[in-house]
């Protein structure tokens, strides 16, 4: 009888999901209510006398409700940008005028009104009662329909790793997923999702993307969608790997959360990759779990994914999460298990040269037909290979599998990596000291906006990939001179090591500000440099790469030409034990118009963790522009 009934549960929950997915891709429908700020304003009200409205104003809930943050200077301003969210004409910037204008719409003497009121502003609706001390009473079909279908009883937080080559994934992505009374493990990927994302425009390239998302430039909005599409997306198209943390909400807390959601479907914010962006409007619809919930207050300036799971973390919101590898962490894991025979056997099965079955045993012919099909549908969505004769072909896989008795032989992917809330802070700030051959000594202060580099301390972040925005160095030397040494606006890398398997693509990007040894001093340069190439090792491990790179300069340091210069970069990175980390790092680049200049430098570098959010890093550098300078510096970072 449970087995009927569950698959019984299931057969209603897809049709449910089918259903909602031609009548409410987003949200159901509900009543026109674009009116409602005139309503308010002539509304005979019944029940005003129940609320004090100035002393609910100021309450956080209230502000929470409306998404007010305080002004600069005085005042509150909500992140919402859609006008019609609003009921009162300035409620964007005036709570009390706003939570006047919800009640008069709440509390109409026209129950026909009232109801579209409350129907569309559930959560509004629900906290005043609480505050009247009653229980709210709604009769609102299209709400209670919504309801069913997500048939909710707890929430999950999936956090899908970085995805280097699309710019507003480079520091990873946060979703809810939306857990059913009747869900197991098998039955999550037909639950719901909760999305925030920026809706750019499709005629924008990648650093159109980049750029607009910087400033605000695109709108963002929360949507609602089956789970499995986003697994799809970022688990096989994407091949990141994906953290699921339970939520440590009650039913009532989960039902609160998502009232709110009901009413956001009228709202869009401006998006910005930095701040308010995935990750803090998440974190702006889960603190409605709570009355005494800020979870936002943590992040003024900017949101990093995996900063905001922390906070969930120190708010004791999350539990201990669990792993969905992605398509690429699978291949990996089969290969390495694979015997050579059976990886050669695979590689011509994929591409339709099917095994003899005398040649081989059983278990040899179940993992070659795994393998073989894990390995073609890797290179189907990561090449974006023709339809229909791959599709053929992984179809003739799975048939030739079933016909092989023998269990899978391989083991699924052990879950040894450290998930992202135990990484270091994204922010890093830095006190040191540098003695140079030919420069006077100096001290050194160092600040990081955001959010990792290659010699950082590894656990919780992807393997192999950079992400630095805005990386400032200043130094005052023994002389009482203080000058700025580095702005990096930019310096992002990613150095996947080649497998058998697949092979990705290395390339670095990095643009700002630093000096060059010169004829009698260090002389400034504005610059910009990538570069292209392939890496090859283990990243926990001895891991190595090569970049052809160009770099165009600008500055003291080039007598204000541009000069363009092309060239090797290179690194050998060895990951020496837990907290220790190796490195020896060098570029070579001849300028291409001043044959007489070749821009070189070569890092040795040892960083110590002493503690999850205390490193030291020693550095020896040698440098050579119009001149050349050898020098060892060494720096205590803080992450935070």
């Amino acid at each position: 009888m449970r087995l009927i009934h569950s698959r019984t549960s299931l057969f209603v929950r897809l049709s449910l999901i089918i259903l909602s997915l031609f009548s409410a891709p987003a949200f159901a429908s509900t009543p026109d209510f674009t009116n409602t700020a005139t309503f308010a304003k002539t509304a005979t009200v019944t029940k005003n006398s129940d609320f004090n409205i100035p002393s609910l104003a100021n309450q956080a809930y209230w502000l929470k409700l409306v998404h007010y943050l305080p002004n600069t200077l005085s005042g509150y301003e909500s992140t919402v940008d859609s006008e019609d969210f609003f009921l009162a004409a300035n409620g964007k910037t005036h709570p009390q005028q706003e939570l006047a204008a919800t009640i008069n719409a709440l509390y109409h003497a026209d129950a026909s009104v009232a109801k579209a009121a409350r129907c569309q502003y559930p959560a509004r609706f629900t906290w005043l009662e609480s505050k009247a001390g009653r229980t709210a009473q709604l009769d609102c079909p299209e709400l209670e329909r919504w309801q069913k279908v997500l048939d909710p009883d707890g929430m999950t937080l999936v956090f899908p790793t970085a995805f280097m080559n699309n710019p507003s994934s480079m520091f990873g992505h946060t979703l809810l997923r939306i857990d059913a009374q009747d869900q197991t493990r098998n039955k999550e990927l037909v639950a719901f999702a909760v999305n925030f994302a920026a809706e750019p425009s499709q005629d924008d390239n990648a650093a159109m993307y980049a750029a607009k998302g910087l400033f605000g430039a695109y709108p963002g909005q929360f949507t609602v969608m089956p789970y499995y599409r986003k697994v799809r997306e970022y688990n096989d198209i994407e091949s990141r790997d994906i953290w699921e943390y339970p939520l440590n909400l009650s039913e009532q807390e989960v039902n609160r959360v998502l009232l709110h959601l009901w009413e956001m479907q009228s709202a869009t914010f401006d998006y910005y990759f930095l701040d308010e962006n995935c990750s803090y409007q998440l974190l702006a619809l889960l603190q409605l779990a709570r009355d005494d919930l800020s979870l936002v207050d943590d992040f003024p300036f900017q949101a990093i994914p995996s900063d905001t799971v922390k906070t969930l973390a120190s708010n004791d919101l999350i539990e201990i999460p669990s792993f969905r590898a992605s398509f690429g962490t699978r291949l990996l894991n089969m290969s390495q298990q694979a015997s050579p025979a059976v990886f050669e056997a695979a590689k011509k099965a994929k591409s339709g040269h099917f095994p003899d079955h005398q040649q081989y045993t059983d278990e040899q012919l179940a993992a070659i037909y795994e393998f073989a099909y894990e390995w073609l549908n890797f290179d189907f969505y990561d090449q974006a290979l023709p339809r229909d004769p791959y599709a053929q072909r992984l179809t003739k896989l799975l048939s030739m599998r079933s016909q092989v008795s023998a269990a899978s032989p391989f083991e699924s992917v052990a879950n040894i990596n450290v998930s992202p809330d135990k990484g270091h802070g994204s922010t890093r700030i830095g006190f040191g000291a540098r003695t140079a051959k030919y420069g006077p000594d100096a001290l050194s202060f160092e600040w990081r906006a955001a959010y990792h580099d290659l010699m950082d301390p590894q656990d919780g972040f992807v393997p192999g990939a950079q992400i630095s925005f805005v990386d400032v160095a200043i130094s005052q030397d023994e002389n009482g001179n203080t000058q700025l040494d580095k702005l990096y606006l930019i310096d992002a890398m990613t150095i996947a090591p080649k497998k058998r398997v697949f092979s990705s693509l290395s390339w670095n990007i990095r643009a700002g500000f630093d000096r060059l040894p010169g004829t009698e001093r260090q002389d400034s340069r504005w610059f910009a440099q990538g570069g292209v190439g392939q890496s090859w090792g283990e990243s926990d491990g001895l891991h190595a790469y090569a970049l052809w790179s160009t770099a165009l300069t600008h500055g003291d340091a080039s007598d204000n030409q541009f000069n363009l210069a092309t060239g090797i970069e290179s690194g050998l990175l060895w990951q020496l034990a837990d907290d220790h980390r190796l490195g020896v790092q060098a570029q070579y680049l001849p300028l291409l118009n001043r044959s007489s200049l070749t821009q070189s430098q070569v890092d040795m570098t040892w960083h110590w963790r002493v503690t999850d959010d205390w490193s030291i890093r020693s550095k020896a550098r040698y440098q050579h522009w119009e001149n050349e300078e050898m020098s060892g510096h060494i720096t205590s970072y803080f992450y935070f």
